[in-house]
Formats: structure tokens, C-alpha cells, sequence
């Protein structure tokens, strides 16, 4: 029999508090022992089983900022109770769904996630595809085969836990902590056999102490770009924060919050249809002053060395760095954020506007789980026919709808829960 650590006597909350087998030893984690066996498991890479069911389900230890916390593997969040925190609701209720299985494939026996992609990582790939603007644009119409640059964003938003929230937390996340949980979930992602990481590049929190170091470390995750392949020039993958889109000659100079000096050229013609293509993204980050502009892009340098975009997509995120496409997910997000339920934002990935999703879940209700829906007033009769069978697929979930049209907000569950 493993051996057994206890709850301390009187812990708060030791209903609810998590417990994990490590090799033989099983260990709740508020525990004085656990810290010593999470390091001892990190140091061996052994991966820690969460004991929600029987006979476990297995987690990994990831050192997020010097400190080592447990996290779900990637797409495996079904697997655990209903009543344990790594629990997730159905994908099929947001835009992940029709992507698993095609355009994201999870090897059991590494944990990874395999990603097909459906924009390029070399120029010469990029060159024939130059009638799409740059934009990504035709792969957000794909049905499930591959990744679209936007949905590829969303996904390292859902891998990194940054789509769930609870008022516990306010004040708590900073570009530190979803640096460091965007670059973890990265690292269990892979692209035609090759580990994500090795082609992305996130700016780290930026230190005017450490700058020269982060400069070094920055260069030489950029070689790749002056490094051939096949006769083609390399691509990276850029995710980071918009602080400015400054005037050029020619074009937009994208400055990037962290990295002070860098800049990325967008050219002329490019930058109109990023006016156009994402209008609503630029207008939530202009007329919010706690919001911030997401930007995921690939980027290539020229004969002259300068960076470049090839292709972009942009995400608004709340003071909370929850994603929100809308004025009205804006508004449901801020009063969400006021619960200290937790509560999980959903994401689109590749679905178009006008397909429906659950914009936000709250999985720790009871008696049911509910599923959070938002009728736009733009909505048509396919959408209000795609809303009413997501409705009838789970009958397990209770439903919450607000109709833009017919007026203000209903009242959200748990209302009296906000702080």
C-alpha cells in the first residue's frame, strides 16, 4: 500500500484539498511534506497523479517563476472529476471542438499536442500564399483540417489557464505570470515533430537591469530567422502585447510592450487590411483603458535586416487578460470578474461570427454546470438554430442567454457571490 500523508489536523479547507500520488507516496498538497516531494518529482520528472478518480489522472510539474506548480496535460481536462479544479466542460462548446482529432492530435505517450498549421513558417511558402494580405483571413473559414494564426493564439490561452478567473485573483496577473504560463503550455505543443518553443518567440518581463541579458537571449532565439532552410528563409512565430502601432514612411512600426528598441515593419497595404479585417479588436483596445491588444504574427527579416510581418492576427483581452471579441463579452467579462465562483471564458478558435459558442462557463455550480451564451443583435436564424441545438447536445448544463436585442443583461447565477 502507498504509503500516506494526511491532512494536518484542522487544515481550512480540507474537504476540497487536492491529493496527488508520486511514485508510491500519496500527499494532499496542503501537506508539509508536499513541497518537498513536488521538488524531489520535478527534479526526477515524475509525473504526479491526481487522485479525483481512480485509479488517477496524470499531471505534470511545471516551474512557473521559480515556483513549481501542478498542471492538467494538455486536452485532458474531461478526464478529471467534476468537483476537482482541473476539471473542463466539453469542448464542443466553444470553437476547440472541431479542431481535436485533425488540427490538434494529443500523443498519449509523451503528453503533447500536435499542431497542424495553416500558415506558413518559410518565406517561400509565404510568397505563394501573398494574395491572402497577410491576414490569415481564408484560414479562419477552415472546417477542423488546420490551425489559423488567430486559433493558434486562442489555443495557448486555453493551455495556459489564462480563459479562467475568479475575483480570488484580482490584482494577481501581470504580464509575468502569463509570460510564464504562455511559454509552459508552448512547451508541450509541437509542429511537424519539432517542439513549438524553437519557433516562438514571447517577450520576457522586461528589467532595465537586465537588459543587455534579455537582449542576448532575445538574439539568439531570433537566429533562426538568418538561418536557411532548404532555400528558403525561416519564419518565427511572435506573441506579444501591442503598445503602439507608430507612423513610417511606409507602412506601421508595431512597437511591442517589453521589448524597448525592437520594432516590426507592417507595410502599407498590410496595415489597411488590419484596419479592416480586425476593426472590432482595435476599437475594444481604443476605447478601453485597462484593456490590452494581443498580437500574434510570423515574422521575417528582410535583405536589409529589418523585421518584418508576414502575417498577424490581433485578440482585445480584459484588465484580466480574458479575451473578449465584442463590447457585450466586455461586459459579461466584467461582471464575471466580480464572482468569486470561478467562472472560464470560452474562445471561437477558428468558428466564424456568425456560429454560436458558449462565451463563458461556470463549471463549479451547482446543481448544474452553466453555459453562458450571447445573441448578437446581428444574430440570424442559423445562429438562433445553432444556440437551440448546443442547448439540446447538453441537457447536462443549465443555460444562460442574453439576447442583446430585448434589452440589458439578465442577471448572472450566483449573483449574490460577487464582491
Amino acid at each position: 500500500m502507498a504509503p500516506v500523508f494526511p491532512l494536518r489536523p484542522g487544515a481550512k479547507g480540507a474537504v476540497v484539498t487536492r491529493r496527488y500520488r508520486f511514485d508510491c507516496v500519496e500527499c494532499s498538497e496542503d501537506h508539509r511534506a508536499f513541497a518537498e516531494l513536488l521538488g524531489d518529482a520535478y527534479s526526477r520528472r515524475v509525473r504526479p497523479l491526481c487522485l479525483c478518480r481512480d485509479p488517477g489522472v496524470e499531471m505534470y510539474i511545471a516551474d512557473v517563476g521559480e515556483q513549481l506548480v501542478v498542471k492538467r496535460m494538455p486536452l485532458t481536462g474531461g478526464r478529471h472529476d467534476p468537483a476537482c479544479p482541473s476539471y473542463e466542460l466539453p469542448y464542443d462548446l466553444s470553437g476547440l471542438g472541431p479542431l481535436l482529432g485533425s488540427a490538434i492530435k494529443l500523443d498519449g505517450a509523451d503528453g503533447l499536442a500536435s499542431l497542424k498549421l495553416d500558415f506558413a513558417l518559410t518565406k517561400r511558402a509565404a510568397t505563394a500564399r501573398a494574395a491572402t494580405a497577410s491576414l490569415g483571413a481564408k484560414s479562419v473559414k477552415i472546417k477542423g483540417k488546420k490551425l489559423s494564426l488567430r486559433a493558434l493564439l486562442h489555443f495557448l490561452w486555453h493551455e495556459s489557464g489564462l480563459t479562467e478567473w475568479t475575483a480570488n485573483w484580482s490584482g494577481r496577473r501581470h504580464w509575468w505570470q502569463v509570460y510564464h504560463h504562455l511559454v509552459d503550455a508552448a512547451g508541450h505543443m509541437t509542429v511537424r515533430g519539432e517542439a513549438l518553443s524553437e519557433c516562438l518567440l514571447i517577450p520576457e518581463p522586461f528589467k532595465t537591469e537586465d537588459k543587455l541579458a534579455i537582449e542576448e537571449r532575445r538574439s539568439y532565439k531570433l537566429r533562426r530567422l538568418f538561418q536557411p532552410s532548404a532555400g528558403s528563409g525561416r519564419l518565427m512565430i511572435l506573441v506579444g502585447e501591442v503598445k503602439d502601432f507608430a507612423g513610417a514612411r511606409n507602412g506601421r512600426q508595431i512597437v511591442i510592450r517589453h521589448m524597448p528598441g525592437f520594432r516590426l515593419h507592417l507595410e502599407e497595404e498590410t496595415w489597411k487590411n488590419v484596419q479592416r479585417r480586425f476593426e472590432p479588436e482595435l476599437k475594444l483596445w481604443q476605447s478601453g483603458e485597462t484593456s490590452h491588444l494581443m498580437m500574434i504574427a510570423t515574422i521575417a527579416s528582410g535583405d536589409a535586416g529589418i523585421l518584418t510581418v508576414n502575417e498577424i492576427a490581433l485578440m482585445s483581452v480584459s484588465e484580466q487578460w480574458l479575451p473578449i471579441e465584442s463590447a457585450y463579452e466586455r461586459q459579461l467579462v466584467e461582471r464575471l470578474a466580480r464572482l468569486r465562483t470561478k467562472s472560464v471564458k470560452g474562445l471561437r478558435f477558428d468558428l466564424s461570427r456568425g456560429q454560436p459558442f458558449a462565451n463563458a462557463t461556470l463549471p463549479e455550480m451547482k446543481p448544474q454546470p452553466v453555459a453562458l451564451y450571447i445573441v448578437p443583435p446581428s444574430a440570424d436564424e442559423a445562429f438562433e438554430a445553432g444556440i437551440k441545438e448546443m442547448l439540446v447536445a447538453r441537457p447536462d448544463l443549465s443555460a444562460w442567454i442574453w439576447r442583446v436585442a430585448d434589452g440589458e443583461m439578465p442577471s448572472l447565477p450566483l449573483q449574490n457571490n460577487s464582491v
